[in-house]
């Protein structure tokens, strides 16, 4: 109606269409004709003008209001990010540096191949991650792992297959050749059906879900090259150059004639105690079993000003969060596990919802003052607090021909304002900068704030702290520092701010991490994760079917899958039920729940499985070869055959 109403007329100016969102105009294209189903906005774009008009006309088409309040939100303070990240990287190290000393010393030369293999492959890996620009997150390092452990796994193969050869009185070269050829469909087989699940899981999962498929994915693909190619390159190069005159490995693992199938109906019943008594405890625990990742409700990491027992914390939390909330205790680099800790993470149900939507207060505020009230009045824990003092803002001014470091890194701020900010004790450079950025943003009036992009008009500086003498990746960490804004922030605004600041800081505890998931995102999640993990394994029983011609194949490894996983989640509610108890606590138990970093650690295991029963599949299909029927000494003998290979496999994993 507008575009018909304003169309062009013979001897009049065009009239203009205003492309407006949030009171701002964007664009104001000429009405060239009557708009109906669809248009066409002509004229000289650059490609980022683009993008930015179709972002702002895609905006505008949402039928409803947004709501203020996000419907996800993760914060982490650096210092806790920092001490999981080292961690997550010590623990890596630690463990590779265990699986290549157990290669070398039982595979010997073999060895020796199989860690260049390796070292190749997390180069190649953490090389193409940043080549894509990817970002290594929990579930990324998890699908991290699962690579190591398959490539370890690929060599194993192929080291026992060539064991085989050699001990059926092959010479060199055809051990090496016929030991390569023989676990090749193996490595493929097993490999293929991985990657169909990282890519499935890629194209359906969430966003921390796809961290993993991606680093899965590649992974994957550069173990293959490295087991099958490079690893035969170093094995006929040192051959034929006469440097490896003999294969020498120890034997775990003998040759063994262990009937497996006659114990198939103890192994059952066993199972089937551990399964359903398992999943009875799963299910009794009922919504207890997932985190807010999937429930909705908000998780804070706090300080205690002394040590502390979890029992104790979590009797003064009690009164404000009543029944809807869990405790865990956090021991970061340094601290003594014996004497207690200062770093507790709370889970509660607290979350933003239809019902409380129009509260002025987000799930995080409530949950800031609820722990602020629980440990206000109590004498035996005091919670870690920060002050602030300010003082009065100044111009700041740099003269003319002034080109110091500090004048070139600072120009923007020319004509703005400075002030000097300290604190009761060291805190994070980017939480000061999150802190002033909220503080500058929300200033100004609902749905018209002043400073939209308050980011782009405050820096940072800090002058006194440990951070001035903090390296590479250390987290800059300072009680003083000066806060500049730029000239488009007024003297008023930028005082009103830090008074904000100073007076949310002494009313409110300094959160290490927050995350909040609204029950519509956790839901949405809990769905995706289902139908990934789904189609992932529908997927597989397909690939299986058709490698092996059978689809009695494809349901036995999905059978196999579900078990496994169905044993870990049991074992998972036990073991939280045993939390709470002295042997769970002497056994380091926690309560733990179903989160996307737990979802990540389903998958490995998904994956581990998977791996073992296609290796243990392909020497049935060999054994079996063009016999009619497949027989119970068939199976045991494919078993026997691969069961130094699984052990070795799971020792190294483990």
């Amino acid at each position: 109606q507008v575009t018909s109403r304003f169309q062009p007329q013979p001897g009049k100016p065009d009239r203009g269409l205003g492309i407006l969102l949030d009171g701002q105009i964007y664009s104001a294209p000429d009405i060239n004709g009557v708009i109906s189903d669809n248009g066409q906005i002509s004229g000289d774009f650059t490609a980022e003008e683009v993008r930015e008009l179709t972002g702002v006309l895609n905006a505008g088409a949402l039928e409803v209001p947004i709501n203020k309040k996000p419907l996800s939100e993760a914060t982490v303070d650096p210092t806790l990010g920092e001490d999981v990240r080292n961690k997550g990287v010590q623990a890596i190290m630690v463990a590779a540096a265990v699986v290549v000393l157990f290669m070398l010393i039982y595979y010997r030369f073999a060895g020796v191949v199989a860690v260049i293999c390796l070292i190749l492959n997390l180069v190649l890996v953490l090389t193409l991650m940043m080549a894509i620009n990817a970002t290594f997150t929990l579930p990324g390092l998890a699908g991290l792992v699962l690579t190591i452990g398959m490539a370890v796994d690929a060599n194993v193969l192929i080291f026992e297959r060539i064991r085989e050869e050699t001990n059926r009185g092959s010479s060199l070269r055809m051990s090496i050749q016929n030991g390569f050829s023989k676990a090749f469909s193996t490595i493929i087989d097993a490999n293929v059906t991985t990657l169909i699940t990282a890519a499935i899981l890629y194209a359906i999962g969430t966003d921390t879900v796809k961290g993993f498929a991606v680093s899965l994915f590649i992974g994957i693909v550069v173990s293959m090259f490295t087991a099958l190619y490079v690893g035969r390159t170093i094995f006929d190069v040192a051959e034929r150059q006469g440097w490896l005159k003999k294969i020498s490995m120890f034997s775990l693992v003998g040759q063994t004639n262990f009937n497996f199938l006659g114990k198939r109906g103890a192994c059952a019943v066993l199972s089937v105690i551990m399964v359903v008594g398992g999943m009875a405890a799963f299910i009794s625990r009922g919504d207890r079993n997932y985190d807010i990742d999937f429930t909705g409700g908000t998780m804070v990491t706090f300080q205690l000003q002394e040590t502390a027992e979890v029992d104790a914390v979590q009797t003064a939390l009690q009164d404000q969060f009543e029944n809807t909330f869990t405790v865990e205790r956090l021991t970061l680099a340094g601290d003594d596990a014996q004497t207690g800790s200062r770093h507790f993470r709370l889970r509660t149900t607290e979350s933003d919802t239809e019902e409380n939507k129009d509260e002025a207060n987000s799930a995080e505020d409530r949950v800031r003052e609820k722990v602020y009230e629980a440990f206000k009045d109590d004498d035996s824990m005091n919670l870690l607090m920060v002050s602030m003092d300010y003082e009065d803002p100044e111009a700041y001014m740099i003269e003319e021909g002034d080109e110091s470091p500090e004048a070139l890194l600072y120009s923007k701020f020319n004509d703005g304002q400075i002030a000097t900010v300290k604190f009761s004790k060291e805190v994070a450079v980017g939480t000061i900068f999150d802190q002033v950025q909220q503080a500058v943003g929300s200033i100004g009036s609902e749905g018209a704030r002043t400073y939209k992009d308050a980011a782009e008009f405050i820096g940072i500086q800090g002058t006194h702290g440990s951070g001035l003498n903090a390296s590479g990746q250390e987290v800059q960490k300072f009680d003083e520092v000066n806060v500049r804004v730029t000239s488009q922030v007024t003297e008023e605004d930028f005082t009103t701010a830090l008074s904000a600041i100073q007076s949310n800081l002494d009313s409110r505890p300094l959160f290490d991490e927050v995350n909040t998931f609204a029950s519509a995102v956790a839901s949405e999640m809990k769905t995706s994760a289902v139908m990934a993990i789904v189609i992932s394994l529908l997927a597989i029983v397909a690939y299986i079917w058709f490698r092996f011609q059978k689809i009695t194949f494809g349901l036995a490894a999905v059978v196999a899958l579900v078990h496994d996983v169905m044993i870990v989640m049991g074992m998972m509610a036990v073991a939280s039920y045993m939390s709470g108890n002295p042997i769970g606590q002497a056994l380091l138990l926690n309560d733990f729940r179903i989160n996307l970093p737990m979802v990540a650690a389903f998958l490995t295991i998904v994956g581990y499985s998977l791996n073992d029963t296609i290796v243990v599949f392909d020497r049935i299909r060999e054994v079996k070869g063009k016999s009619p029927k497949l027989s119970a000494d068939m199976i045991n003998n494919s078993i026997n055959q691969t069961l130094s290979r699984t052990l070795l496999t799971s020792l190294t994993t483990f």
